[in-house]
């Protein structure tokens, strides 16, 4: 495992992390054991950032993580996240800092530690990244001690850049993959000026870059490639990255066709992120140990400079027009 700096913190980070939304909910189910298994395996493999969140599970995803960081001396870093459950999800829920502190107090307490390395806002309101308001309640968190850093989960780059301008923002999380390039086109380049670090998110198209689904495929009721596939339940860019389904078996055959013969198509992926050295880390989820070893082998793949023009043509004759200007 390859190592980064975290923006401008002392931190050095595994650039392979672990989203833990799946050992939480939302993608079908993944047992205690299984869920206990991917955190070990990933530590194993060199992993030591863990990006989670309370809503994930309601709290389920915080509390396997808390508990598997009790378990080992090294130092772990665990990001998470809160907002989400204000209900309804309005600005002014982001700017209450009793009711967010009450959040934070619960997230301590699954994860059971004293503070908490980094919370992130969890894709709130576009309106709450420029105001003056949010940064004053996180500041207020950090004052009390009970979270050490604070960043921001996005879905648009404009919402990266409001709040990139605040001195303190630590980290952006954003959503970057094969089918979503627009993030390199500006944000990259500010965040390494003003040393904040990336965190990526969804970096296989919630699955579509593993190269495995076909269009007979199908997920289980309560995955939410099945239920948000339209957005019904949130924003639709963090299902299939918001790309057209069929189109994009169209655009897999495509990669197999230049990929590596020593690679998986999922590891071209990742490999693919890690080639932005403004990425300090990516986050793909496992539900099982393989996917684990699969996903954490891509730190030590060679450098891919020959596929770049190839990978950014498949981009722009598949998906440019339909999402670069959306998020």
């Amino acid at each position: 495992m390859k190592y980064r700096k975290f923006g401008s913190l002392d931190w050095n980070v595994s650039e392979i992390g672990l989203g833990c939304w799946q050992i939480g909910a939302d993608w079908g189910e993944v047992s205690e054991d299984k869920a206990k298994e991917v955190l070990k395996s990933s530590f194993e493999n060199g992993v030591n950032f863990f990006d989670t969140a309370d809503v994930y599970g309601m709290g389920r995803s915080e509390k396997f993580v808390g508990e598997f960081i009790k378990s080992v001396s090294e130092r772990i870093y665990v990001a998470t996240k809160a907002g989400r459950q204000i209900n309804p999800h309005v600005a002014e829920g982001y700017y209450n800092k009793e009711l967010m502190e009450s959040y934070v107090d619960q997230s301590l307490s699954n994860l059971n530690v004293e503070t908490i390395d980094l919370l992130q806002m969890h894709c709130p309101p576009t309106e709450v990244y420029s105001s003056d308001h949010t940064f004053e309640m996180l500041d207020y968190l950090v004052s009390k001690g009970k979270i050490q850093h604070y960043g921001f989960s996005v879905q648009t780059v404009d919402e990266a850049l409001a709040c990139i301008k605040r001195p303190n923002t630590k980290s952006i999380q954003v959503i970057f993959n094969i089918f979503r390039q627009k993030p390199a086109e500006k944000l990259f380049e500010i965040a390494k000026e003003k040393k904040v670090a990336i965190i990526v998110r969804v970096p296989l198209a919630s699955g579509l870059l593993t190269g495995k689904f076909s269009k007979d495929s199908s997920f289980a009721p309560d995955d939410h490639r099945n239920y948000n596939i339209n957005g019904d339940a949130f924003d639709v860019g963090e299902t299939f990255s918001g790309v057209n389904f069929n189109k994009a078996l169209d655009a897999v055959e495509d990669l197999k066709n230049i990929l590596p013969t020593e690679i998986t198509l999922s590891q071209l992926s990742l490999r693919w992120i890690l080639m932005h050295d403004a990425v300090s880390v990516v986050i793909p989820g496992a539900k099982n140990k393989d996917h684990v070893n699969l996903n954490t082998s891509s730190s030590n793949i060679n450098e891919i400079s020959s596929l770049m023009e190839k990978i950014s043509n498949i981009y722009t004759e598949y998906f440019f027009d339909d999402v670069h200007h959306r998020w």
